[in-house]
């Protein structure tokens, strides 16, 4: 069975999304690092990290957060959805053994000059009480059942 489509109508402005929450394992840092070619150690050797650059654990690296951004808007979207843009900062380190939670709100829905409807959200990654990573997020979602931000190219898609 899959998911309803999401469409652009069903978001307002001010809509908060489902939660995410994942266990960071020493697993989870070193994958991530390991799939984005990031050999620098203290994202997979525990001893440098805490000896040489003087925090508690390997920690999880740009590209590996980014992906969990991606995958936390796409989940919500489904298969349709279309990131167009995406910042982040990196506020605090995440480690093994945090448990990181994600959580958004829709800041603008509506309609570029092409007809792509766009949907921005804030986006946060907490550890704890603690905001470790905020994102800005900018994705393209069908206006109508026969949209698909995924067919458009050239002029059509403005991200």
């Amino acid at each position: 069975m899959s998911a309803p489509l999401l469409l652009l109508g069903d978001v307002a402005v001010g809509d908060t999304l489902p939660g995410l929450d994942h266990d960071v394992t020493a697993t989870t840092v070193v994958l991530g690092a390991l799939a984005s070619r990031d050999w620098r150690p203290m994202h997979h050797d525990r001893d440098f990290a805490i000896n040489r650059n003087g925090t508690r654990d390997i920690f999880l690296n740009t590209p590996n957060q980014a992906a969990w951004f991606e995958r936390y808007v796409t989940d919500w979207t489904g298969p349709t959805g279309r990131l167009g843009r995406m910042t982040f900062r990196m506020d605090t380190p995440v480690f093994p053994g945090d448990l990181m939670a994600f959580s958004a709100t829709v800041t603008l829905v509506g309609t570029d000059d092409v007809g792509c409807g766009w949907i921005a959200l804030d986006v946060a990654l907490m550890v704890g009480d603690v905001v470790a990573t905020t994102c800005a997020t900018r994705v393209a979602v069908p206006v109508d059942g026969q949209d698909n931000p995924w067919s458009r190219s050239g002029d059509d898609w403005r991200p």
